[in-house]
């Protein structure tokens, strides 16, 4: 068995601690609020604004670095992101905490495109699809043990101590790269757009500046029709409605089964297991019955175990193994949705389009995270029972709008292309 390059290893820590510095706030969430004196409305706004800033700026991003090296890239984000979450601890006040969360975000929206792209380009090319399936663990591992950890780091030392820590893991990530990464020229090599190697047009004239705009036509097109439009509003449907429940997982739960800080802390390894379980059934589902049927049936699962939540919530206090045991059957279904989804719209735009729908799809899982955010925001304000309530109907308005505009010939078009899906 090949060990894996160091540069790898940073890849993949770079990956995770980005992901677990987006979701860090759900565990410490309480405390945050009452330290800074704001409702825990105001602090779940705290994801909101991470997720919003990502979604608006990556592409953004992708565009003005575009012809920077890579190497150069990563390393200056990754030391932006690093700087942003050890200022924590000599900032007071909620604005200041929204200001370093904002400027968390910008580092973070090039840390992970530059991470998997590095993935792609740098691998030998028979080991490229496993490699960016490496990067993509990390984003599984921030869920399974990431949060968790924060959450207990939180519960321990202080709230703070929780951005502290991810600061940390940003220092490390950022040392093995420099140190590891190999070089490479400009960072169009490694761009996915027009895929890896692509020359990109010289110049600055007229005919240069023509030739921009027709490559980025090109690229664009496949992303231009109804069915994709589409599907990436039901992607930010479905994620709000996943992103309105977990946010505001730690008031909902104290008040479901009386879960305190520890509890949560164990809830979240169990949730994360099976949101593990729940990716690798997904990618099988795909296989079997094509992305449309699997997508309905992750989605229904989820629309279900929202609505278990929002009964039970009318029993409570319930006993915690019931609430523990529903929230690892949330955790699978919410994340069979992501492959699926993406399985879905690969199907349509085909493989010449696939990194760019990737991009576009990626970016509109944070606007779905952004108004899952305010959405939960308004239900905790009502009451934290009426969270799940929420997310089943964001939910299940996705998955009403993904059968409709996949409901002609999505089927054999998937089964033939179900091979360019992203490693679940």
């Amino acid at each position: 068995m090949r060990t894996p390059p160091l540069w790898l290893l940073a890849l993949v820590l770079a990956a995770f601690t980005v992901q677990t510095d987006d979701f860090i706030v759900i565990g410490v969430l309480p405390a945050i609020a009452a330290d800074t004196g704001v409702s825990e409305t105001a602090a779940g706004q705290l994801v909101t604004v991470y997720s919003l800033v990502y979604a608006l700026t990556a592409p953004l991003w992708g565009v003005l670095l575009a012809r920077l090296p890579l190497r150069r890239v990563l390393s200056a984000a990754l030391a932006v992101f690093t700087l942003a979450n050890l200022a924590v601890v000599w900032v007071e006040g909620y604005p200041a905490l929204v200001a370093l969360r904002v400027v968390a975000a910008l580092a973070g929206a090039v840390v992970l495109p530059a991470a998997l792209a590095a993935a792609t380009t740098r691998a030998p090319q028979e080991r490229r699809g496993r490699y960016l399936a490496a990067v993509m663990t990390g984003l599984t591992g921030a869920i399974l043990l990431g949060v968790p950890a924060g959450t207990w780091i939180g519960a321990a030392f202080g709230w703070r101590a929780t951005f502290v820590s991810c600061g940390l893991l940003g220092g490390l990530a950022l040392l093995l790269a420099a140190r590891s990464l190999p070089a490479a020229g400009a960072s169009r090599e490694a761009a996915p757009e027009g895929g890896a190697g692509a020359p990109a047009p010289t110049g600055t004239g007229p005919g240069a500046m023509a030739a921009v705009r027709a490559e980025l036509a090109g690229s664009l097109r496949p992303l231009l029709n109804l069915t994709v439009v589409g599907l990436l509003a039901v992607t930010a449907l479905v994620v709000a409605g996943n992103l309105a429940f977990q946010t505001y997982l730690a008031p909902f739960l104290a008040g479901l089964s009386g879960v305190g800080p520890h509890q949560l802390s164990a809830l979240l390894v169990a949730a994360g297991v099976g949101g593990v379980a729940g990716t690798q059934y997904a990618g099988r589902m795909v296989d079997r019955v094509g992305p449309r049927w699997a997508f309905g049936l992750s989605c229904g699962a989820f629309c279900l175990t929202m609505a278990a939540f929002a009964l039970l919530w009318l029993t409570a206090p319930v006993p915690v193994w019931a609430a523990a045991a529903l929230l690892v059957c949330w955790s699978a279904a919410a994340w069979a949705v992501p492959t699926t989804v993406q399985a879905l719209t690969l199907a349509r735009v085909g493989p010449r389009a696939a990194t760019q729908a990737m991009a576009v799809l990626s970016s509109s899982v944070y606007v779905g995270a952004a108004l899952g955010g305010v959405g939960g925001g308004l239900a905790v304000a009502a009451g934290a029972g009426l969270v799940p309530v929420v997310a089943t109907l964001s939910a299940l308005s996705g998955l009403v709008l993904a059968l409709l505009v996949t409901r002609e010939g999505t089927e054999p078009e998937s089964r033939a292309d179900t091979s360019a899906r992203p490693a679940g």
